[in-house]
């Protein structure tokens, strides 16, 4: 086929050789009069010849782009009286096309959201695999570096887990005398004591397969897959047994299971549950797999998971006490290097209620104070300033406070201190400080003693401490603010504690309304005449308390003045400024040697606070962020 470009086109037209043009818009098929196409073949015999020849276009031409060139082929064919046709192209090959490269990634789509749902499961993680376990495994103590070398203070856990992994290395010592292994230990405490750390340790310690997730990874969008990982799971640490299976954060897939089947329940966490149940419970007794789990919510979990046959022990990791954070002060500070001035003891005792993730916070924090200042070793009072940090938050010195809020602030911390110190069972007063931190204006620092129980004088004494700062503002300045935030959340829930909780109110008397097991949700185990007398006893305790903190302050107003402006001056003052200025302290504190080392060492003490005064969202998050001590568990 002949390709001819327009001015050709245009000559040939011109001189009469064009019957008729087909054109789509790009492209023009041009046929030849027969006069032309005669002498193009010249003289044939052959019919069928002449037909094949004369079936298609004898020419082709690309209609330049633009409306001018359309216009013209229009006036060529007015003024030369061609046949001119529009034939649309053909776009069935571009839809099919796009239809197919549309299937093509519906399809790599499915098969990735499919291989996402696998999770990694062995065979690729198709779909097929999605009902594996998710199960970590190391191999007799391969993959991990933790041993009970590496778990401090928590000594009765660690020994109660040392003879489950004692029992699967020698056996027959056991066996011979007719015990029978304990088949599940559950592990429960509060955040950041330990237990997966003691889950850790008994990894590297077994020499025996140690299978590890979490209570989540049994959680599925489609129904019946929890139920299969937990078969799955089981199945495997059969063919490896001995093995040890643990399960961190329990409480995720046991739960109570609902008594209306109707509202409430969900049945797919509650089928994986029974599987568990089923699977714990229905193997052989020296079988060789023993169960580990973890929780900090051992209130909710099912009662059928709890029994005996099942969760044979259960361990109580608590919070650590001095020596116990002595110890693990130790374990921490190994990798850590120091200079002879850092005191273990003192630190230990400087740190009420901090768990074992909070002192491994204050390593780091200490370490990275003294990175900060560019020296090789990390000192005591690195240590202080990281508790500090941790509580309270980093200082702002440069925050803009007008000169009557910070009257203010001053009025209310000394209001603290001077109430504190004069009742008898208030916390012993460590540091006073209006320098801003974090979210707070304002801080006074205290050391709870570490009360194995509480009186009612004792909760009495912290209430009237608490509510200081309040009844200095309205003696010294006759208003109050909002900045006992709280001061008065923390009063209110000692209050409700009193009355409706440990029975230490004369019209409620010896009884107790505390929901340990949330069954109460929806309904009140009492009347209403009841709930008016606990909101007016609870009233009544905290206006008590109140008038009592505005007697010792109106009888030592010069004290407390004197107190305030030292604060003024200074901005932090310490127990040996507020002694010089309130005398000694009337009460000895039952725990006298805690102050012994920082009168030795000359250096800032530090403990866990009061709740430092701020405004309404400032005092809330300060609240949630400080280390709970035993005084406020109380």
């Amino acid at each position: 086929q002949k390709k001819v470009q327009w001015p050709e086109f245009k000559e040939m037209a011109e001189a009469g050789q064009i019957a008729r043009v087909t054109h789509n818009g790009h492209t023009a098929n041009l046929f030849f009069t027969k006069e032309v196409r005669d002498s193009l073949l010249g003289e044939k015999s052959d019919p069928q010849l002449l037909q094949a020849l004369y079936a298609g276009a004898d020419a082709s031409m690309n209609i330049p782009d633009g409306e001018a060139y359309q216009t013209d082929l229009k006036e060529l064919q007015e003024a030369h009286g061609f046949d001119l046709r529009y034939d649309p192209p053909n776009e069935w090959g571009g839809q099919i096309l796009s239809w197919v490269i549309f299937l093509g990634l519906m399809v790599v789509v499915w098969m990735f959201l499919m291989r996402r749902l696998g999770g990694g499961a062995p065979g690729g993680g198709q779909i097929f695999n999605i009902g594996k376990s998710k199960a970590q495994i190391f191999e007799k103590g391969e993959g991990t570096d933790v041993t009970f070398n590496n778990v401090a203070g928590v000594d009765g856990a660690k020994e109660e887990l040392q003879e489950i992994v004692d029992f699967l290395k020698h056996p027959d010592k056991y066996t011979e005398l007719g015990a029978k292994i304990p088949k599940g230990a559950l592990l429960v405490g509060p955040p950041g004591t330990g237990k997966t750390l003691l889950a850790k340790a008994v990894a590297g310690e077994a020499q025996v397969p140690f299978f590890s997730l979490s209570g989540s990874d049994f959680v599925e969008m489609f129904v019946g897959v929890g139920a299969s990982r937990v078969r799955d799971l089981f199945k495997q640490a059969k063919e490896k047994s001995p093995a040890i299976i643990f399960i961190d954060e329990i409480d995720a897939i046991g739960r109570a299971r609902g008594k209306n089947a109707n509202f409430g329940s969900n049945d797919e966490r509650e089928n994986t549950l029974n599987q568990l149940l089923t699977e714990m419970d229905g193997f052989g007794t020296n079988s060789g797999v023993i169960i580990l789990a973890a929780t900090n919510r051992a209130d909710i979990l099912d009662k059928a998971l709890m029994r005996a046959g099942r969760f044979d022990r259960q361990i109580y990791v608590d919070m650590p006490d001095v020596n116990e954070r002595k110890a693990i002060f130790d374990v921490h500070l190994r990798p850590i290097k120091t200079d002879n001035s850092v005191d273990i003891d003192f630190l230990s005792k400087q740190t009420p209620g901090f768990s074992g993730a909070d002192i491994a916070n204050v390593c780091n924090e200490a370490a990275l104070f003294a990175a900060r200042k560019d020296r090789k070793l990390v000192a005591h009072q690195d240590f202080l300033d990281a508790v500090d940090r941790i509580i309270g938050g980093l200082e702002k010195r440069t925050k803009v406070i007008t000169e009557n809020e910070k009257n203010t602030i001053a009025f209310h911390e000394a209001g603290h201190a001077v109430v504190s110190w004069l009742v008898e069972f208030a916390s012993p007063l460590v540091k006073v400080s209006i320098v801003p931190r974090g979210q707070s204006l304002g801080a006074a620092w205290y050391l709870p003693e570490e009360r194995a129980i509480t009186t009612t004088e004792q909760i009495f004494d912290e209430m009237c401490a608490a509510l200081g700062g309040r009844a200095a503002e309205e003696i010294v300045f006759g208003k109050i603010s909002t900045g006992a935030l709280s001061d008065l959340e923390k009063v209110t829930k000692q209050a409700y504690s009193m009355v409706s909780i440990y029975g230490l109110n004369e019209r409620i008397g010896n009884r107790s309304y505390y929901d340990s097991r949330g069954e109460n949700s929806f309904t009140k185990p009492y009347s209403e005449e009841t709930a008016r007398i606990i909101d007016e006893e609870v009233s009544a305790v905290i206006e008590k308390a109140y008038d009592r903190a505005k007697d010792i302050l109106a009888t030592n107003r010069d004290k407390l003045e004197t107190l305030a402006q030292s604060l003024l001056d200074n901005e932090v003052i310490f127990k040996e400024d507020v002694e010089r200025i309130l005398g000694a302290r009337p009460f000895a504190s039952a725990t006298p040697a805690l102050f012994e080392p920082a009168a030795e060492l000359g250096t800032e003490p530090s403990a866990e606070p009061e709740e430092p005064i701020a405004d309404t969202s400032d005092n809330a998050e300060a609240s949630e962020n400080a280390p709970e001590s035993p005084q406020e568990d109380a």
